[in-house]
């Protein structure tokens, strides 16, 4: 492996990606963000792109939630 690395002739690629996605307004617990932002500091992935990737994935395997609510008397 090289100490250092030349960059300065590479071609910038475009991100496939980016005119697919849709900004959006999502209210999400606090729970929920801490966990991401966690997973966030061991992967050095922002948590935004984490809770995407997690999304994307529920969406290709076609995952169903399961809720039970508690009856309460």
């Amino acid at each position: 492996m090289k100490k250092e690395y030349n960059f300065s002739k590479m071609k910038g690629v475009k991100n496939p990606y980016a005119s697919k996605k849709k900004a959006v307004g999502i209210n999400l617990s606090t729970e929920v963000i801490e966990y991401f932002k966690g997973l966030s500091k061991e992967s050095g992935i922002a948590y935004q792109i984490l809770i995407d990737l997690y999304l994307r994935d529920c969406v290709e395997t076609k995952k169903k939630i399961s809720i039970k609510w508690e009856q309460t008397t």
